[in-house]
């Protein structure tokens, strides 16, 4: 009302206002609901009482999504609410548009709306996209997903807006009057230890190795788990199934699959996770290295992770990831490429943990360590291969008067040699005394990284012998170089020297594993894998449950 100088009114005037109220909602609290406007929703934090939504990496169906119906694919995605309460339509000039930054685009963020056939998608080619506004109260719905793990150069971070733009003077752009914002952290890859329970196992067809395959049946048939069999035509020779492929999973609060990182050592089975293994639920991730040479220390027996860990109060119950590389002064040693390290690290949930792997003529971490699960409070042993304990294993053999029991007994691809001529190599002691060094450096640091003391590890009596390129192999059957399927492990035979008719080895290694509640089968894995530089780890590969604990749960 607008007076004059006294009483009278001299005119009136009318201020229209119109409310709207807008909110893109995501699960910020990660229950697995669409909250409505979450305060935190706009930032991410780690830990039980963290807050953050999660956005799953569309690895499961390059292949397969034309195959798929919607509400399939949409289980993978995150779901985003855009929630809208006012008038009928906006006033004239007025819109709503999404958009991200270049710096995400660039990351492979992608979504899309299903809803009332208007498809919208967001990445590198368009940053920004108007939305309708759908008038009264409405919600819209969006599923979110990534296409890019973290890595070395992004963090896992993406976020989203939804700007109210208002018209400006003629000629100038729309200005915003109002944005809301979410905030996505991008699943981690993570692997799985030998403490959890296996649900399949995969091995190799060869033409020479049927003893071996049988050994195999009937250890996971007894187990009560599945057994694949890659065949002659898909795996062409290459029989090296640890080497290819490593299993691990993602998980979020609405859905949970496999995932196969596959190796970049591409030997004959490089065709067998892409054209085997992915599907709709089952993905598929690699790290090509295009510019670093690929080394044997590439191939993924060099690649495990240990069972949850707590160091020195730190806890880590994901576990950690174990590699092997050249010791640090080596000026020409071999090292897992880069571009897998960079990847490993970057999935911060399972910190890596480098070890000295490279002394081995293979240079595998499976060569010399595993985990087998426990009874007790820890829940798990460290078994490491000991030249040290073989050595007095043979020579409480000798003491016995056994020295003239033979080891190889019965192959006929190598030459029969008795515990005293053993005991009487010089030169292969120094071998081993060299070779027990590199253990006990790498002990030092398990010990130190994972929180171990002597109790929680097992020395297993393996001897090796070193090669013309001063590496070493096994000197026999490595039977740490296992698989583990719950409580029953599969071991290389070893075809040690035997007294009252047994294999002093196998006698040793039972009575080691039988304290552990867990039952040994020696696998005749001589001719088909140890002559070639490996064992039954080496030869088979287990995807297991994934953890019960949730990885955004961490405190970091």
């Amino acid at each position: 009302m607008y007076y004059g100088e006294k009483t009278e009114v001299l005119g009136k005037a009318v201020v229209h206002l119109t409310a709207v109220e807008i909110s893109l909602d995501v699960d910020a609290d990660r229950d697995g609901q669409v909250e409505r406007n979450n305060p935190n929703k706009g930032s991410w934090m780690w830990g039980p009482n963290g807050h953050g939504a999660i956005l799953l990496v569309n690895c499961d169906s390059e292949r397969t999504y034309g195959k798929r119906r919607d509400s399939e694919y949409l289980k993978d995605m995150s779901p985003m609410v855009l929630r809208t309460s006012g008038p009928a339509k906006l006033p004239e000039g007025y819109k709503l548009t999404m958009h991200i930054t270049q710096g995400d685009a660039e990351k492979n963020l992608f979504y899309k709306n299903f809803v009332k056939d208007y498809p919208l998608v967001l990445g590198s080619e368009d940053l920004s996209k108007e939305v309708p506004y759908l008038g009264g109260n409405a919600e819209m719905n969006f599923y979110v997903e990534g296409l890019r793990f973290p890595d070395k150069d992004f963090e896992g971070l993406i976020s989203i807006s939804l700007s109210l733009l208002e018209p400006s003077s003629q000629g100038f752009p729309e200005t915003p009057i109002f944005t809301d914002r979410v905030v996505f952290r991008v699943a981690p890859w993570i692997m799985t230890p030998n403490t959890l329970n296996p649900v399949e196992v995969f091995v190799c067809s060869t033409s020479d190795n049927y003893q071996f395959l049988k050994g195999m049946r009937r250890l996971v048939e007894h187990s009560g788990y599945k057994l694949k069999v890659c065949h002659q035509y898909m795996n062409r020779g290459d029989r090296w199934m640890q080497d290819e492929i490593e299993f691990g999973y993602i998980d979020s609060p609405h859905q949970r699959f496999p995932v196969v990182l596959d190796s970049p050592r591409d030997g004959e089975l490089q065709d067998f996770p892409y054209d085997e293994l992915l599907g709709p639920d089952f993905g598929y991730v690699t790290r090509m290295a295009y510019n670093e040479e690929v080394s044997s220390l590439d191939s993924f027996g060099n690649l495990e992770v240990s069972p949850p860990v707590t160091i020195n109060g730190k806890n880590y119950p994901l576990g950690r990831i174990i590699i092997g590389v050249a010791f640090p002064t080596a000026t020409k040693g071999r090292n897992m490429t880069k571009v897998v390290q960079d990847f490993l690290w970057a999935q911060k949930v399972q910190e890596p943990i480098a070890l000295f792997s490279d002394w081995l003529h293979v240079g595998h971490v499976d060569e010399f360590m595993t985990f087998v699960p426990a009874p007790d409070k820890k829940g798990f042993r460290l078994l490491l291969a000991s030249p040290d304990a073989g050595y007095k294993l043979f020579r409480g053999l000798q003491n016995d008067r056994h020295g003239q029991a033979k080891m190889f007994d019965g192959r006929l691809s190598v030459r029969e040699i008795t515990v005293d001529e053993i005991l009487c190599d010089d030169k292969l002691r120094a071998e081993n005394n060299y070779v027990q060094s590199c253990i006990d450096w790498n002990r030092d640091v398990l010990k130190r990284e994972l929180g171990l003391d002597d109790d929680d590890i097992i020395d297993l009596p393996i001897l090796f012998h070193v090669t013309e390129e001063n590496r070493a192999v096994a000197y026999y059957p490595d039977m740490v170089n296992m698989i583990v399927l719950g409580k029953n492990l599969g071991i290389p035979k070893p075809f040690g020297p035997k007294v009252d008719g047994r294999c002093a080895l196998e006698a040793e290694m039972t009575s080691l594993m039988e304290g552990l509640g867990l039952s040994c089968t020696y696998i005749d894995d001589f001719a088909s894998y140890h002559k070639l530089l490996g064992e039954v780890h080496c030869g088979s590969n287990v995807r297991r449950e994934p953890f019960s604990f949730k990885w955004w749960n961490l405190e970091m």
